[in-house]
């Protein structure tokens, strides 16, 4: 009888939560410059507009061998869809025949740079498009597409285009030694979450980074989750040991990757309350 009873409450459980296979995605191509820039994007039910998010990949890449979006981003674009939101993943690492740019220590597309660039393409096309709240268009992204989003909003980076900037970024554990070496501020609300147990991106280098911006960049909040490694917030990823990764905290290319339950559910939180502000 007691396991009857845990299977109805998970089964009602369960039926609580939101569907997140039901977001239908569009693979698109955005020119710009010399390329075309591959995305893939989703949005609810019903003409909106709808707030929508840019979101960066990490240095692994946004698809698989066969094409199709990787499970770490399918999961958060599932969650923001069914949270109201539309989602763009621009691809820019495909776009420009890269595969995974984790072991190269000289990116083939620069977060400084070239990602900035797709940041910006992927929002003015969300922004045209009819079912987009071209004022509330955020910027999100993991690992080197955090980073990028990190100079993406940034102050001297500021958009001059007539087009509306981003509302908002969130940044999982991106790699801040060098913005705060050049005196980061972001110009819009900003959150990063970051585990302490990091070893791929220091957390007290985003820390310094924060409080070096402190008095002269808008709101930023950082979290720092205690255990918690790169990837926490990825669903099921059991802890690992990846060996032959450039641009690492410690510089010995050995560093430890998986989710870490708790902060994974208290980040989908965070983002969920931070977007909806």
């Amino acid at each position: 009888m007691r396991l009857l009873r845990l299977i109805v409450t998970v089964i009602a459980l369960m039926a609580l939560m939101p569907d997140m296979a039901r977001a239908a995605y569009d693979r698109i191509e955005i020119p710009l410059a010399d390329i075309k820039l591959q995305a893939f994007t989703a949005h609810p039910d019903g003409p909106g507009p709808f707030p929508a998010v840019v979101a960066l990949h990490a240095c692994d890449g946004l698809v698989d061998a066969a094409g199709a979006l990787l499970p770490q981003y399918r999961d958060w674009g599932d969650r923001l869809v069914s949270l109201g939101y539309a989602v763009i993943f621009p691809d820019s690492f495909g776009s420009r025949g890269h595969g995974s740019q984790c072991r190269q220590r000289m990116r083939a597309a620069r977060a400084s740079r070239t990602r900035i660039a797709d940041a910006n393409a992927a929002r003015r096309w969300l922004q045209v498009q009819s079912w987009t709240n071209a004022e509330r268009v955020s910027l999100m992204g993991w690992s080197h597409g955090a980073t990028a989003a990190l100079y993406s909003i940034r102050r001297r980076a500021e958009v001059r285009d007539g087009t509306p900037d981003f509302r908002s970024a969130i940044a999982f554990y991106p790699t801040c030694g060098r913005l705060g070496l050049t005196a980061w501020s972001g110009r819009v609300p900003t959150l990063i979450l970051i585990g302490r147990a990091d070893d791929w991106s220091a957390a007290s280098a985003c820390e310094q980074m924060v409080a070096g911006a402190r008095g002269r960049s808008a709101a930023v909040q950082i979290i720092v989750y205690p255990g918690a490694y790169h990837n926490f917030d990825r669903a099921n990823e059991p802890l690992h040991e990846l060996t032959g990764i450039a641009n690492t905290a410690s510089g010995n290319g050995r560093v430890h990757v998986g989710t870490q339950a708790a902060a994974r559910d208290d980040a989908i939180r965070r983002v969920r309350e931070f977007l909806g502000r």
